[in-house]
This record gives structure tokens, sequence and C-alpha cells, in this order.
């Protein structure tokens, strides 16, 4: 039993009762359910549940498309990339499913000094990476809170060459509000935390000993980044340990809790499913497994419930499940991602202090080879972050669709200084031919914006945004 007494309410009774509903609901009520999602406004509970069970094959391409259309009404064609630096596995926690878990004597642990810190931020940045998430486990060297916050400095003071690091996000173990309020003063861009699961019994289950074993302090952690000033936050589910559908709703609570206490809700939602991890049979045998088809239900879903948050796709899936789920709302991808401390510095992509299996192996100008044959942009934009445009700010432009008069520009910016500076003669190829057949695809003044921005880039400036 928790001994912290705040918590976000997330009344099980009502989701199970929700979703009894929704099985009954008509092909009629489905329909009804994809014009309103049309109309960027969201949708309830009730109406997520109406979705979930969509089996006929004419029903599920309409809610397949009806989510690539609000991605791409909000968006626009954009997929923002970044790459993980993990800097320690350190942690005291044993939850059930994770190879850093505590007790986990096959893992290798290391925390990487901070000289060791910006040789993985120079090999990120030479990769052309302008955008990365900071991952520690629950247990810092001796410095304790300070390793991360020096950590931070080492990343934002790193330059090579012609790149820097813009934006640092950071996925950390819950913190006490003063904690955020220096993160805040750090200036981190997203503070991002999963819940893992919202069900309390298969919690417990799953998470055995350590700090993490208290539900009520995890799920108010983003509470308190709100009250610390944090006002850009990341939440999650770990899909695989309980029922997505219960999962799901119950995030919908947690949002809605966001929304009405604060008036934001999750600037990211990520979608990672359990993947193998060393010394850990939960991992490998999922208590309540995720379908590919299912998973991409779970995404489309997602992006017509909240449609004006990103949804975050990570190197666990396959560069097959990957492409599928950019044109279902995916609006950020990891690329080249490793694991483990010190990964980015050595040859070995799946070492003995990796945190799960990876999916998708490929190097970050491949991905984007990829990315830019498929008629998307990719992104290395952090413009709102610099101009302040986080939190209701955000919001208040993303629900009309208007942030994209902004990410469309900066995508292609953004992207033609990767072109020039670090891509490969044949991604340079694929992607100057992206660019010029997609900017017939803007609106006039995001297709002006966008050229103006690339006029000064091939002119020889850099890091210009609107």
């Amino acid at each position: 039993m928790s001994e912290y007494k705040e918590t976000v309410p997330i009344d099980e009774e009502r989701i199970w009762k929700t979703i009894e509903a929704g099985r009954r609901a008509r092909a009629s009520q489905v329909l009804e359910v994809l014009d309103k999602a049309r109309s960027l406004k969201g949708l309830e509970a009730e109406e997520v549940a109406q979705l979930m069970d969509v089996s006929d094959p004419e029903l599920l391409s309409g809610l397949f498309a009806t989510a690539r259309q609000i991605k791409e009404d909000i968006y626009g064609k954009r997929l923002v990339l970044f790459a993980p630096l993990y800097i320690s596995n350190m942690c005291g926690n044993e939850c059930s499913y994770c190879a850093f878990r505590a007790r986990n004597t096959s893992v290798k642990r290391r925390a990487l000094s901070q000289d060791e810190i910006a040789r993985e931020t120079r090999i990120l940045i030479d990769q052309g990476h302008k955008r990365i998430l900071l991952v520690a486990g629950e247990a810092y060297p001796r410095e304790g809170f300070d390793y991360i916050l020096k950590a931070i400095d080492t990343v934002y003071a790193t330059r090579h060459e012609r790149g820097e690091i813009r934006r640092l996000n950071v996925n950390l173990a819950p913190l006490k509000v003063e904690e955020f309020q220096a993160l805040r003063d750090r200036k981190i861009g997203t503070y991002q935390i999963f819940q893992e699961t919202y069900h309390r019994e298969t919690y417990a289950k799953v998470h055995l000993a350590g700090k993490k074993t208290d539900f009520n302090w995890r799920i108010t952690a983003i509470d308190r980044a709100m009250q610390g000033n944090i006002d850009d936050v990341g939440i999650g589910v770990l899909f695989g340990l309980f029922d997505w559908r219960f999962e799901i709703l119950a995030m919908m609570q947690h949002i809605r809790h966001l929304e009405q206490k604060f008036g934001v809700g999750p600037h990211t939602i990520s979608v990672p499913r359990l993947e193998p991890a060393v010394g850990s049979d939960l991992a490998s045998h999922p208590p309540r497994p995720v379908t590919d088809l299912e998973f991409r239900k779970i995404i489309a879903i997602l992006r017509m419930a909240v449609p004006y948050t990103g949804i975050i796709m990570s190197t666990r899936e396959t560069a097959d499940i990957r492409r599928e789920t950019f044109a279902l709302g995916v609006s950020q991808i990891s690329a080249g991602s490793r694991t483990n401390p010190g990964g980015y510095s050595t040859d070995d992509q799946e070492d003995m202090s990796s945190q799960f299996s990876l999916g998708d192996h490929r190097p970050l100008d491949e991905v984007i080879r990829d990315v830019s044959f498929l008629g998307y942009i990719p992104s290395f934009c952090t413009g709102c972050y610099r101009l302040g445009r986080t939190g209701k700010d955000f919001m208040d432009l993303a629900k009309p669709g208007e942030i994209k008069l902004h990410c469309s520009p900066n995508a292609y910016s953004t992207f033609l200084e990767y072109l020039i500076d670090y891509a490969s003669d044949e991604t340079r190829t694929v992607g100057e031919a992206a660019i010029a057949r997609s900017l017939d695809e803007l609106d006039d003044v995001s297709r002006q914006r966008s050229q103006n921005l690339m006029a000064k880039v091939r002119q020889g400036k850099r890091d210009v945004f609107c």
C-alpha cells in the first residue's frame, strides 16, 4: 500500500463498464465517432470504447484513414527525430520486465562520467541529431540528483564542428517539486515519465521492490512537474502488462485530470510494447501481449482521442511496424538508438547493459532516407521550446491545427541543415527530391515561410526557425 496519500483518481469500475458498453457499438455509432474525430475536438471515453473492438475491414480502413487525416491536419507531413542518451543503468527498483532491475546480476552497471557524457553527445551531434532524450535509472552516483543536473549542463555545453544539441528532454523517475524546478531552470524541453500500467493490481505484481512500488508517488509525478513550472510533459504505458483497452481509458482519465487541474494535457504520449530484456522472463512472455493489428488500433485511437498530442514511436519496434504507424498518427520517432550507457561509443548494438532489445537497428542516415522516400519530412525542430510555445501556448496552436504553420517551415529548415551538413550522398538526393515534391502540398503561408528559412540555410545560416 502506498505511503503517499495524494493520487490521480483512476476509476477502474467505470473503465470496465465503459469497455463493456463499447463492445455493443453499432457500425453507425462508429461512423459517428469517426466523423466527430475529424473535427479535431478529441473524443470522450465512451466514444473511444466504441472504436476498440472494430474488426470490420471497411470500418477499420475508415478508422486508420481518419487517424492519418487528423495527424496531417495538425502536424502536416513532418516527423520529428531524436535519440535517447542513457547515462546510467544503476537502479534501486525491482521491475520484473526491465533489465535494469536491481537484482539482475546479468547486467553490467555503469554511470557515465561527465567526460563520457560529452563524448556520447559529440557522437550524436556528428550523426546530425539536434534533440536527445536523457535517460537514467532510479539510482544516481554519490552526487545524487546533482549528477543529473551536471549531465544536462554537459550536454548543452558540448559543441562539435557545426553542430550542437538544441533541446534536451528527460525521462527520469518521479521527483520532488523543487527538483522539477531545478530541471526547469536547466531549460529542459519535455519531462517524460511512464506509469507503465494504470491497473493497480498489475502494477503491484510487476514492481516488487524499490521506490517504484509506490503507485501514487509515480502517478502524481506529472502534477509535481506542473507545480515546478514544467508545463511540457510526456506520459505513456508499457503495453503488454495489462489489457490495452483498460490502459487507454485509464490514460484518458489521467489526461482529463491534468487538463482540469492545470489547463493543459501531455505534449507527448509514448506507446512502447514489451520487448525481451536480459534477465527478464516476463519481458519475453508478456502477460497481455498486444498484436500488431491491436497496436495499430492503439495508435490510431490515441491520435483521434487526443489529437493535439505528439505520439512517440521508439526503436523497440521493427522498421516495418514503424513505417506502418507513420500513417496512423505517429509524429515523433527515435533513430539510431542505443539503450545502454556508453552505447554510442561501441559497435556492440545489443550488449549486456542494454535496457531492452531493439527492433530497428538502422543508423540515423538510413532512417531519414527511408522516411523521405515515404513522403515525410524529417524534422529536428526545437523552435517551440526556444520561443516559449509550450504548455497552454502550444495547445492553443495545436488544437485548431495552426501549429503546422510553424512545424512545417521549421521541419524543412532543419531537414535541409541535416542534408547539407551530415547526410550521405544517396540520402541527400532522396531528401532534396522529397522537399521539392512536398512543398507543393503546403498552403501558401507555410510554403513561403519554408522557402524563406531554407534560403537562409543554403546561404550558410544555421538554427533558423519561426
